[in-house]
Parts: C-alpha cells; structure tokens; sequence
C-alpha cells in the first residue's frame, strides 16, 4: 500500500475546524468499544494516531468532550463532527479517519474493543452496494441538496462558508 500524501488535511462537515498532520499515521485502528460508537454514532471508530508535534489544527478551534478521567474526544462546536481521540497526557492524538480529506489513504491495520462489535459488522461486504447515492430518487433529494449543500469541501479552502 502506497504511503498517503503528506500533509493530510481534513475538517469538519461544515469548515469551521480544519486540520493538517505532517507525519504518516501509525497503527491505525478499528476501534469497537462502546465509548467510540457512542462517539462517532456508528459502529465504529476508525482512529489515526499522529505525534502531537506533527498535527496542528489550521483553522478554527475544537470543543472537547472529557469522555473520562483519562480521555476527551474533540468536536466541531459548529456541526457537531467527531474529529479527535486524545489522551492529553500522551504524546500522540488520535484522527478520526472520517475528517480526513482522502479517508481511503489511511487503512486500518488492527481492530480493537470487539467484545463490543456490533453482531453485523462481519457481513458488511456480503451486501448489495452497487448503487451510488440517489441513484433511486424518486422525491428529487439529489438536486435539492446539490444547490444547497453547506458541506464543507474535500480540500483546503482559504473562505469558508463561500461567500
């Protein structure tokens, strides 16, 4: 597997928090536990773990969630995206791959907390997914969301929102 592009840049949905990280991730991992998939609201965590001294946020500020004693969980204030894991003690912080520009750069190479992994989780790939999103629209979503569409885009920009 091709090493990603440095820096990786990535933000939240809306653009008000935006981040680089000047290193390749290292161990990243699948994260199962419950206190990931309540803060993600999904299934899973998908965690990259970067020096601190490599990452920076570019734009913007986190809000933080004190997950425990020991863990908080960086956010959007704005929209609400789940972006960070961090043990503020540790010298690495954790990047939630979905924040990431590019999430496909960085591939999971571990899995932990699978006592909690939800039942399903090993028949993902056996389902139907060879239809791109919209493709059955029978209420016309798709244009009415492409015209106002306030998601961030998928690079660095150097005005956000457009005005």
């Amino acid at each position: 597997m091709a090493k990603p592009i440095l820096p990786l840049t990535g933000g939240c949905q809306c653009g008000a928090v935006r981040l680089a990280c000047d290193m390749t991730p290292d161990n990243v991992h699948v994260c199962h536990c419950r206190m990931c998939q309540k803060a993600v609201g999904g299934p899973f965590a998908v965690i990259c773990p970067v020096l601190k001294t490599h990452f920076r946020i570019t734009r913007g500020q986190l809000a933080w969630f004190h997950s425990s004693a020991l863990a908080r969980r960086g956010y959007c204030r704005d929209c609400g995206t789940p972006m960070i894991f961090e043990y503020p003690d540790a010298d690495d912080i954790g990047i939630l791959v979905g924040c990431l520009d590019d999430p496909s750069a960085t591939p999971p190479v571990v899995q932990y907390g699978n006592e909690s992994r939800v039942a399903w989780y090993g028949h993902l790939s056996e389902l139907p997914g060879d239809q791109p999103t919209y493709s059955v629209d029978p209420l016309g979503y798709l244009p009415r969301i492409a015209e106002s569409n306030r998601q961030h885009p998928d690079h660095d920009t150097l005005v956000w929102p457009r005005t």
